[in-house]
């Protein structure tokens, strides 16, 4: 039997249409090879997530999100309010290099590094299959409902396997089958690298089951995060027996697994967390696994339905291949259209199943790697960097119709609120709410690292506070901006007219830099040529101060809030220093034209107001939306690019200045280098490996696709913007425009053929078509702002 008649066998009922489309399915005919957490198929809840290899003696990798190494820790540097004005005065006197050495030995704390990510540790299943004896196999991940699976032939029997995470019910379930009664034999056991504190298997009527119970190593005087997890297991006709920390399963023919992990991050004592995981685990049980899997599916499917990508049919039938062979396929073209999209709807599975609402308990959002990860000290930490990465995370969150994902976020910055407030006061001698440029679980918000080109930058909750603005703008919630946005607002903007200072005739951030590049110190200030990277007044935050107050400006006004706050940002808002243009034309990235050591610096800091923001926009100063393509060009001819996700950011910045070709080619870019041929997870290295996952390049890759194809930063809904002339044909229905539009757009030949846009707040529609060619709404010409109703579509066709 060939692979694709196996796929289509081992699938059920309900996919046999869809089995084969290269747009759906992430598939491969071997297994991975653990512990490399970059083969694995990756399923999640939004809290817990699981990684299949699907190997003859199965590992799959466990993560909770909460599961991190350790507890708080107060890291606020014990001199930095003595030292910023001394700081300030040797950068302002030129004493450029003295200044970035005293910043560095004197304000970020002793203590470089917050907590870390981590993970749970495996649920091992043995079933005595040696990979090689395997025939006919197929692995899959389907990207609408979430689901992995496994299927493969030993001795004429069909083995199959299928692994859920359940949202509504908070647990992963697995189904295990034998197309021969009982010939399942399993040897199931529980594995971490260190850390276990007990690891037990028990049989019981009705109660068959591992548990283990993990610490984050330290002392329980010093409160660690410790966990509890268990897999109950449920068999028509096996039979179960305990050795020693093993559970053995014997002549099964089907065999399903309910498993749960809860943490003292959300429960304070064992006895509650193991109530609530037994709770979860019990609940799933009895309902069953078909019951199960049907909630988890019509969940995942009420999310990822809501938009729908056709690029057109790929060549060659190049989208009938295994996953592995179309990567390799595309390390010289990007013409398999439908991979494009497989990515483009892996991204948007990712997303969903990383970060959902925990409701009744504080929910975490997606860090570096989502949920999944194999260590336990995950690469970089597995962090909430907040200087780009984190914040990449949630660009497809609107523009795709996935708002609530990024709820978790906002549970983030409120638990670093509380620990930014602190610090704002004991570090700066200020009010408000100061973050730098990472946070971990506990919302620690000090320097971290000590690393010149990037520890020294108190804008993070700036940044962050740009998604809070964003999630009104594509929901209308004033409820979301009253209690949760517009406070926010109010006490970073506070925190900036504290710390800032007069310079040259504006407010200005200093001690601070340009995440992450160096510039070379001039031949008139010391040390002349030394790179360095700590100064004042770096574009990029003067671009973040700017959007904040704007935001808390605009956030009253929709309120009706008129109070000190809001006059006070009325008056600092003029005393931001503008954006300044350099000798070549380009948005200068410091407050000099300093020489820049990383002309192609990966980091695009400087065109922050490009994408995301959108001071930079074309559509809202030409003047300004020239020089950023100046800086961006500069930027790219220099090799930028030169990771995953910086070079999703630049697929993102070239749809911004309405370049389709060139956007595509960012595109065809990284699919020449940063994809991983076995799951396609974004990485930091080239296409040999070793790869190192970080997840926000998949995120990236998702928003540059949708930023071709609509734009609506500007206060315009803008359509298909930068269509690239690769896509000559094509659809995509769901997408959301700011101000609450749904999009279904329709092309052909490079030309809008119509698009559908319906109201969901009723507000005013501005329309903007391709490079500004005229459009009718509902068959009358298009002449400017179109109030609309609520529930009531509006047909755009070309004139």
């Amino acid at each position: 039997m060939s692979c694709r008649a196996l796929l289509l066998l081992s699938l059920a009922c309900a996919h046999v249409n869809a089995a084969l489309d290269g747009s759906r399915y992430m598939w491969f005919t071997q297994p991975g090879r653990w512990p490399t957490l970059e083969e694995g198929m990756p399923i999640g809840n939004g809290r817990i997530g699981a990684t299949i290899y699907g190997g003859g003696a199965e590992v799959v990798g466990i993560n909770e999100n909460s599961i991190w190494t350790g507890p708080f820790q107060d890291r606020t540097p014990l001199n930095a309010t003595e030292i910023e004005p001394v700081v300030r005065e040797l950068l302002l006197n030129g004493n450029i290099t003295e200044g970035n050495v005293l910043t560095m030995a004197q304000m970020i704390p002793i203590n470089n590094s917050p907590r870390a990510y981590s993970y749970f540790g495996n649920v091992n299943l043995d079933f005595g299959h040696p990979d090689v004896d395997m025939s006919n196999y197929v692995r899959w991940l389907d990207t609408k409902e979430g689901i992995a699976g496994v299927s493969y032939s030993i001795n004429g029997v069909n083995y199959t396997r299928e692994y859920v995470a359940s949202y509504p019910q908070g647990v992963l379930v697995a189904r295990f089958k034998a197309s021969r009664r009982g010939a399942l034999n399993i040897n199931a056991t529980m594995t971490r690298i260190k850390d276990i504190k007990s690891l037990s298997a028990n049989v019981a009527k009705g109660n068959n089951t591992l548990t283990l119970i993990g610490t984050s190593g330290q002392s329980e005087s010093e409160d660690p995060i410790e966990w509890t997890g268990e897999a109950r297991f449920k068999s028509d006709t096996g039979m179960f027996n305990v050795s020693g920390s093993s559970l053995l399963i014997h002549n099964a023919t089907t065999l399903e697994m309910y498993f749960d992990v809860e943490t003292n991050f959300r429960y304070s004592s064992r006895d509650a967390r193991e109530k609530e995981m037994r709770k979860k685990i019990n609940n799933a049980y009895t309902l069953g696994y078909d019951a199960v899997r049907a909630a988890a599916v019509a969940d995942t499917k009420s999310l990822l339905d809501r938009v729908t990508l056709d690029l057109g049919t790929s060549p060659n039938r190049w989208a009938s291949l295994p996953t592995d062979q179309r990567i390799s396929i595309a390390r010289n073209t990007s013409a398999d259209v439908q991979l494009t999209v497989l990515v483009f709807n892996f991204g948007r599975h990712l997303l969903v199943a990383s970060s959902r609402n925990t409701d009744n308990v504080t929910s975490l959002p997606a860090n570096l790697q989502g949920i999944w990860n194999n260590s336990t000290s995950a690469p970089w930490g597995g962090k909430y960097t907040i200087n780009i990465n984190i914040e990449m995370n949630y660009w497809p969150a609107g523009p795709t119709n996935l708002i609530e994902t990024q709820e978790p976020l906002f549970d983030l910055m409120a638990f670093a609120d509380v620990r930014g407030q602190s610090l704002a006061k004991r570090m700066y001698g200020c009010p408000g709410t100061v973050f730098h440029h990472n946070l971990d679980l506990w919302g620690d918000p000090a320097p971290t690292d000590n690393y010149t080109a990037s520890t020294m930058w108190p804008m993070g909750a700036a940044w962050l506070a740009w998604h809070m603005m964003d999630h009104y703008r594509f929901t209308g919630d004033t409820t979301f901006l009253r209690e949760v946005a517009y406070p926010f607002f109010v006490k970073v903007a506070a925190f900036y007219e504290c710390y800032t200072f007069p310079y040259q005739g504006y407010q200005v951030t200093g001690p601070s830099l340009s995440p992450e590049n160096n510039f070379y110190v001039p031949a008139d200030e010391t040390v002349a040529g030394a790179a360095q990277s700590v100064d004042v007044a770096p574009a990029m935050d003067n671009q973040l101060m700017t959007e904040v107050f704007r935001s808390l400006l605009d956030a009253a006004s929709i309120l009706g809030i008129n109070g000190t706050a809001v006059q006070t940002a009325k008056a600092f808002l003029p005393l931001i220093q503008p954006p300044l243009i350099g000798s070549l034309g380009q948005i200068l990235e410091w407050r000099k034209e300093y020489k820049e050591k990383a002309i192609g610096q990966k980091h695009l800091s400087p065109l922050w107001a490009l994408m995301p923001g959108r001071q930079f926009s074309p559509l809202l100063n030409s003047t300004l939306g020239t020089a950023a393509e100046v800086l961006l060009d500069r930027r790219v001819s220099h090799g930028s690019g030169t990771t995953g996700w910086s070079r999703t950011w630049l697929i993102n910045q070239y749809a911004r200045v309405f370049r389709g070709d060139d956007a595509w080619e960012q595109l065809t870019q990284w699919f020449a280098v940063y994809p991983t041929p076995y799951n396609l997870y974004n990485t930091n290295e080239g296409p040999v490996g070793p790869y190192q996952f970080q997840i926000d390049g998949n995120f990236g890759f998702v928003s540059g696709v949708t930023e071709m194809l609509l734009q609506s930063h500007a206060g315009i809904t803008h359509l298909l913007p930068a269509l690239p002339s690769a896509l000559p044909k094509g659809s995509v229905t769901g997408l959301v425009a700011r101000g609450n539009f749904i999009v279904d757009i329709q092309w052909e030949a490079g030309k809008l053929v119509h698009a559908n846009i319906t109201s969901r707040a009723g507000g005013e529609l501005q329309l903007r078509c391709m490079n500004g060619s005229s459009v009718a709404i509902n068959g009358q010409g298009y002449t400017g702002p179109v109030r609309t109703k609520v529930g009531e579509t509006y047909v755009v066709t070309p004139v």
